[in-house]
């Protein structure tokens, strides 16, 4: 079983910035990929960035540019850098862990952007 634990949401105006926190905890693996979905109301989740074991990143389009995602190995902690952020950013964000032994998600965090 892995644990996430999720922090940094919060309420911006538009064209602030948030960074996302997710430390993950439990039988963690040496590879993995962790990563941030999104889901705003009436609106189905999707991924919003991942980030391998390697480094190897993935963006949605419409995040290119404006967030970037990390991760410290040691810790199994991966980050969200969001900035520029608009209204249509608003959502529940969850953490995602992808290992050997399955998949987890985070409870969610709220993201609200203000015009």
């Amino acid at each position: 079983q892995v644990q996430l634990v999720e922090s940094g949401g919060g309420l911006v105006q538009a064209g602030g910035s948030l960074r996302l926190s997710c430390a993950a905890s439990g039988s963690i693996f040496g590879i993995n990929t962790m990563g941030w979905y999104r889901q705003a109301p009436g609106k189905q989740r999707e991924l919003v960035a991942a980030i391998t074991t390697g480094g190897t990143t993935t963006y949605a389009d419409s995040v290119k540019g404006r967030f970037t995602i990390s991760r410290d190995n040691a810790k199994n902690t991966v980050y969200l850098q969001m900035n520029s952020l608009k209204p249509e950013d608003t959502a529940v964000y969850y953490c995602n862990y992808r290992g050997l032994r399955g998949n987890y998600w985070g409870q969610g965090t709220q993201v609200t952007v203000s015009s």
